[in-house]
């Protein structure tokens, strides 16, 4: 399986990963998926010796993922690195007009990809998601849709394992309602959180 005894796990993206992870709630992890994956994990396998990482900022493109590459990342020297980012390069273009145009989304999340396998680290690629609410949220399908199908020929680029998170939340919108798992469209309940996690732990220990 992916993890590892010994490893060092690094959480990197915007604010779904951030969580409040400054407010220092569980030791800097947050409050979301990062904390209940290393929570369920530390449990699991005491005898493992796991280090958990949280670097995820609020409001970060893919740019900012690169800008801060080497500091919050390659500096730390994690085994296994799981990003998820790509919402906020969608949202941008809604709220303020900025421009991230897919082949620079992609090229910019490419360089992120390659230095941080340069030194034999672990991926985990996240599918960055949305669900139609408000009723606006319908028309960003049109810029996220060819995010997500970047972010796969990535992860198939890379040989990184993929966790296809926009399909996860569709399906779990049949059980209960949207706002259930993202209050907002984008911004996972506890009860969405909870299912990233759940799915993440699965993908990296089978």
């Amino acid at each position: 399986m992916l993890l590892q005894p010994h490893d060092h796990v690094l959480f990197y993206g915007d604010s779904i990963t951030d969580a409040g992870r400054n407010s220092g709630a569980n030791g800097g992890l947050g409050t979301g998926y990062a904390a209940l994956c290393a929570a369920q994990l530390l449990a699991r396998y005491p005898e493992w010796n796991l280090n958990f990482t949280n670097k995820g900022i609020s409001g970060n493109r893919v740019y900012d993922l690169e800008a801060r590459l080497q500091e919050d990342v390659l500096d730390l020297q994690p085994n296994l690195v799981s990003v998820l980012i790509g919402i906020n390069d969608t949202w941008r273009r809604y709220d303020s007009g900025k421009s991230s145009p897919i082949g620079e989304f992609q090229d910019s999340y490419r360089r992120i990809l390659s230095a941080i396998t340069e030194s034999g680290t672990r991926l985990v690629i996240c599918e960055p998601f949305l669900l139609p609410i408000p009723e606006d949220r319908k028309k960003w399908r049109e810029d996220l849709d060819p995010r997500i199908t970047a972010c796969r020929d990535l992860a198939r680029q890379f040989g990184a394992l993929y966790l296809p998170l926009d399909g996860l939340f569709a399906a779990a919108s049949t059980r209960a309602s949207l706002d259930y798992w993202l209050p907002d469209g984008v911004h996972p309940s506890l009860a969405g959180h909870a299912l990233i996690a759940d799915a993440w732990i699965r993908l990296v220990t089978s």
